[in-house]
């Protein structure tokens, strides 16, 4: 018995004091615990070390495509620096050598916004003129009509030319050339057009709504302080008086008679009898013809090589500014945005075809 006493494992070993048990079986937790913290603190550590890539790689990013967008915009400003530049250089630029038709187009709407202003025509008229190896002046026209000013400015510097016999100013009418159009054509020293183009128009427009009566429903009530018992004539939330009426009809009878005057002027006796010439109406190139509209069917091209004798022809109208063409665009949307007339002319009467 004494022997396996000696012998029992229970009962080897370094005496275990009171409590001591539970110390002994904390320390491992203890030191699991610790062991965990520490691993927290690293995984923290690792996703900050993350992060911050994440927001440096971001940076980095949007850096270059900062750098990468006033690249492009540098380079847009620079091509519209060079283009402008090239369109100053070139516009109305004389021809290299030999004779040729210089060509001046009329296209579009006829005001001095646009492309077809009296400032851009009578520009290119005139480089074409003072040319020596221009044979003839050509007036490309292929327009609706537009601005009474505008097309009396073009008329009146083509019979200024015309009367120093120089050269011959041809107009030659494509698709339309109508109302103001055919104002400006009709003070060329000849006229012609193709058979089914639109010839003629020879009248005065104004066009507007009366919309006193809509707002009157809608329940708005519009308030208009003027000075002067007329500065709201046409002023399309107001009703307009016979005398306003018949005021307005003056000012159109006015326009058209100055329109006819010209017209003659110009025309002279090659000019029909027919009692609608200036009533508005429109013709065919081919009718136009007997009408005495027009002096023939011929196109540019056949001109050049039917009459010319096969000579080139060179473009004289000058470039439109791409600085000038985008503030005007954005003075435009300017004015609508805040709410106010974006009409480029100043004045409502039109030589225009339908308004």
């Amino acid at each position: 018995m004494s022997d396996e006493r000696d012998h029992d494992r229970w009962t080897q070993g370094e005496e275990v004091p009171p409590g001591g048990e539970h110390r002994a079986a904390s320390a491992p937790e203890a030191a699991d615990a610790e062991t965990l913290r520490e691993r927290q603190r690293l995984q923290q550590l690792e996703m900050m070390d993350r992060w911050m890539q994440g927001v440096l790689t971001e940076q980095r990013r949007s850096r270059r495509w900062k750098l990468f967008f006033r690249l492009l915009f540098a380079s847009l400003l620079l091509a519209a620096i060079g283009v402008a530049f090239y369109g100053v250089r070139t516009a109305g630029t004389p021809a290299p050598g030999g004779p040729h038709l210089g060509v001046v187009r009329v296209e579009g709407v006829i005001d001095a916004q646009r492309q077809a202003s009296a400032e851009r025509v009578i520009e290119g008229v005139r480089q074409a003129w003072k040319d020596p190896q221009v044979r003839a002046v050509v007036l490309d026209i292929n327009s609706p009509g537009g601005s009474p000013v505008q097309s009396q400015r073009i008329y009146a510097e083509l019979r200024r030319l015309s009367g120093q016999g120089d050269k011959p100013i041809i107009a030659v009418i494509e698709d339309i050339g109508a109302s103001g159009a055919y104002y400006i054509a009709s003070g060329a020293d000849e006229i012609h057009a193709a058979p089914a183009s639109l010839v003629g128009s020879i009248g005065v427009i104004y066009s507007g709504f009366g919309l006193q009566d809509a707002i009157g429903r809608l329940g708005i009530e519009r308030r208009v302080f003027t000075s002067g018992e007329n500065k709201d004539l046409l002023d399309p939330f107001s009703d307009i008086a016979p005398e306003q009426r018949r005021f307005w009809q003056q000012i159109l009878d006015t326009t058209h008679r100055q329109f006819i005057e010209d017209v003659k002027a110009g025309r002279g006796d090659r000019l029909g009898d027919d009692p609608r010439l200036f009533s508005g109406l429109v013709w065919t190139g081919e009718q136009a013809v007997g009408l005495g509209l027009v002096d023939g069917l011929e196109s540019v091209d056949q001109l050049a090589r039917e009459r010319f004798g096969g000579v080139r022809v060179e473009d004289y109208t000058p470039e439109v500014d791409p600085f000038e063409r985008l503030s005007r665009r954005f003075g435009r949307v300017a004015a609508e945005w805040l709410g106010l007339s974006s009409q480029a002319s100043p004045t409502p009467v039109r030589y225009q075809l339908g308004g």
